[in-house]
């Protein structure tokens, strides 16, 4: 028999190191292409998961699948581990984002130490350590599945459905040059009403929510790149480079050229 292919590694982080020195990577709303887990273990913050806005604390983990836009907001107290899974299915994940809470000091135990073995496995030199990072983020795949599912605090409300498919088509369709007002439309509502709905759920409205998660894909793309900002400004569905240079600098103060050339050496490569 063939051996099975070997999984992409999971890579562990501090939450600082996962956002490489730049706060905007976590604080505007965006999406990964892979799974993450955020493990808050001191301090305390605001998270935007799908829509809605929750409060995070000391010992609650934080499960976004691939896609889910979300945006992380923590305190200049806090700490905690990333953990970037770039095949969670695999690994036994869920495709749920799950928002938990742990209060049992075994289970608050149990995960810092999966966890802390893999921040030890990834600092060393030694064979085999792509599928011994996989087998601890397998660990942590059951001690996910062993924690009861908290109810949303919001409930499943026509208006969390409405912005949690809003945000699935913010996802999909940034790139597209889409209006806002052409997204309610899709979704079957006057953009009055999914503004209005998106304030109440997450204290944005909908023309915030997308120019945060434009911003974040055209940060990224300055700031750990070097294709033309043109180029840039096309990808991401910008009528000209004129009005892609405006937006930028109204929404940084600064200009694409300046941003490309000010970015921190951490932000030079992607995260």
């Amino acid at each position: 028999m063939q051996d099975q292919p070997a999984l992409p590694a999971p890579a562990i982080q501090t939450i600082v190191q996962f956002a490489g020195g730049a706060p905007w990577r976590l604080e505007l709303l965006h999406a990964h292409d892979h799974d993450m887990l955020f493990w808050i273990t001191r301090g305390q913050g605001r998270a935007i998961v799908e829509g809605t806005r929750r409060g995070i604390g000391a010992h609650n983990a934080l499960f976004l699948p691939a896609g889910t836009l979300y945006a992380l907001d923590l305190g200049a107290q806090s700490f905690g581990l990333a953990l970037t899974l770039p095949d969670g299915p695999a690994l036994g994940f869920g495709r749920m984002a799950r928002h938990l809470r742990i209060r049992d000091q075994q289970a608050q135990a149990d995960l810092t130490a999966i966890l802390d073995a893999m921040q030890r496995e990834t600092a060393r030199t030694a064979a085999l350590q792509e599928r011994a990072l996989a087998a601890h983020a397998q660990l942590v795949a059951v001690w996910m599945h062993r924690q009861d599912v908290e109810p949303p605090a919001t409930g499943n409300t026509a208006a969390r459905r409405l912005v949690a498919a809003y945000c699935d088509l913010l996802v999909r369709r940034h790139r597209s040059g889409v209006s806002m007002a052409e997204l309610a439309d899709a979704l079957g509502v006057t953009p009055t009403h999914l503004s209005r709905s998106c304030k109440n759920m997450c204290g944005l409205t909908a023309a915030e929510m997308q120019t945060q998660v434009s911003l974040h894909a055209a940060r990224d793309l300055i700031e750990t790149g070097t294709a033309p900002l043109s180029r840039i400004a096309s990808h991401l569905g910008f009528g000209s480079a004129a009005y892609f240079s405006r937006f930028i600098t109204q929404h940084t103060g600064k200009t694409p050229s300046a941003l490309r050339h000010s970015r921190p050496a951490a932000s030079k490569m992607p995260g």
